[in-house]
């Protein structure tokens, strides 16, 4: 409302002041309604706080719930020079002893002659490249059943080159590419996969006719059984061979893959002797879960007793000191600290694994106690994840949990009913300003027009007043002279 300022213009009178102080008198249950909106907005800034915290206490009991957590494992190699191994996440605990005696490998080529340089030209005509396998290398080549020939043409005009990059845009399971030695640059082909099946043959049609008389395309081609080999073999296209407890392995790539389950053993040297893979079970991953089911459950307790604490020497209690919603979440969480189970026939309480309530509502990791809990894996998972549907007295800590943070942050639970009525409540606050503000302003108004009244009323007394003195002035100095 804008500031009253001609108010007493006409009378002298402080009507201005006048009015501003009965506007304040209205306008005093304002703060008040100002003071409770905070208060309300506060109550829901903390209830905001504790259903993040038990949200995240229970997306640390599902971890605990999750199968994969308990089945992890461990797996090293006493040779990682050797062999080394890759995942071993859901393996089976054992020992496994790994020889090799080869390696698996690519084909590799390289043109005998060597050109100039990249710029030399190559002659002309077509070449087809096909995938497949040497029954006897490098002779009775196969092809790969279900794999496409690839055909390129090449123009006189066509150099080193671009004769690797033509072969290159085949995308056909080999990568060409140039290579120079003291001679000059010849051109090499790779099988981009390893392993017997993944070998090749590149034939050419050469448009001089000529297929072994060393000049044009037919320099290029690799077919031995056809007599045209004008490149040279460098490597072989190999599968490994390594023995794993005593049995016989055959592998395309240096991976062997589903040999033992959850484990995959890289190949990395032959003919080394043997290296030994130990797999276990990963308790450390276990371990770190449970800490973190602790250290969420302690956040959670720490923020429920901050802000519903006393503090006696600043007479301050917290923002939710006394509410029934916050005390009910606090039992529940208690009681289930404190409530046996029958999942475990060994771990029946949080205490049996380690897991201890101090005074101050929080718990404590006893490490000594867990370490012994899981000496006995599968009865520490039936203790955490165990679901009984027909008596839930028999369901997991971590279970129990994650039921009930359910239940409290669901559509129904009593931090989310409570959380909206403070917001409908705010919202009435809201309006019942708004309506103070309203109101107050009509009676400024009103105050404004009446007190214009009487200011305009003052003026014509005091007009009259002073003309009335003025005439009774002239009248006495009439009767004096």
């Amino acid at each position: 409302m804008p500031a009253i300022t001609s108010l007493g213009i006409g009378s002298g009178a402080d009507l201005n002041g006048l009015v501003s102080q009965l506007v304040a008198v209205e306008r005093q249950p304002l703060q008040q309604m100002r003071t409770e909106a905070a208060g309300l907005q506060t109550q829901v800034s903390s209830y905001g706080k504790l259903s993040s915290l038990l949200g995240t206490l229970q997306s640390a009991a599902n971890k605990l719930n999750t199968p994969s957590l308990w089945t992890q494992s461990t797996a090293t190699s006493s040779d990682e020079s050797a062999v080394s191994v890759v995942g071993g996440s859901a393996a089976a605990g054992g020992t496994y002893s790994v020889s090799v005696s080869k390696l698996a490998s690519n084909q590799t080529v390289a043109s005998t002659d060597a050109l100039t340089d990249a710029n030399a030209l190559v002659g002309s005509g077509t070449m087809t490249l096909q995938i497949g396998r040497w029954e006897q290398q490098p002779m009775n080549f196969v092809p790969h059943v279900g794999r496409d020939s690839y055909e390129v043409t090449i123009e006189a005009s066509d150099t080193l080159s671009t004769l690797r990059d033509k072969i290159n845009g085949l995308d056909a399971g080999v990568t060409a590419s140039l290579v120079t030695d003291s001679s000059g640059v010849r051109l090499a082909l790779r099988s981009t996969a390893t392993g017997e099946e993944n070998a090749f043959r590149l034939q050419v049609n050469d448009d001089d006719g000529q297929a072994g008389d060393g000049v044009g395309l037919s320099r290029f081609a690799y077919d031995p059984a056809a007599g045209a080999s004008g490149m040279e073999t460098k490597q072989v296209a190999t599968n490994a061979q390594a023995v794993v407890n005593g049995i016989a392995v055959n592998s395309a790539t240096n991976d062997l893959s589903g040999v033992v389950e959850g484990v995959t053993f890289r190949l990395r040297k032959e003919n080394f002797g043997n290296a030994e893979v130990s797999v276990s079970t990963d308790t450390s991953a276990v371990k770190a879960a449970i800490q973190a089911f602790a250290d969420s459950y302690n956040e959670l307790a720490k923020t429920i007793s901050s802000q519903t604490s006393y503090d006696a020497a600043s007479r301050v209690g917290g923002p939710l000191q006394g509410d029934s919603a916050v005390g009910s979440l606090n039992r529940q969480l208690r009681s289930l600290i404190n409530s046996p189970s029958g999942a475990s026939s060994s771990l029946s309480r949080l205490s049996d694994v380690g897991l201890e309530l101090q005074r101050d509502g929080t718990l404590k990791v006893n490490s000594g106690r867990l370490d012994s809990a899981m000496a006995n894996m599968a009865e520490l998972k039936k203790a955490f994840t165990n679901n009984d549907t027909a008596n839930s007295s028999n369901n997991g800590f971590a279970r129990r949990y994650a039921d009930m943070a359910t239940q409290v942050l669901g559509v129904d639970g009593t931090l989310t009913t409570r959380t909206e009525n403070l917001q409908k409540m705010i919202a009435k606050n809201t309006d019942a300003q708004a309506r103070l503000n309203d109101r107050v302003d009509r009676f400024q108004q009103r105050m404004v027009q009446q007190y214009t009244a009487l200011d305009s009323n003052l003026a014509r007394l005091n007009a009259l007043s002073s003309s009335v003195t003025q005439q009774l002035a002239q009248l006495s100095n009439l009767k004096s002279n």
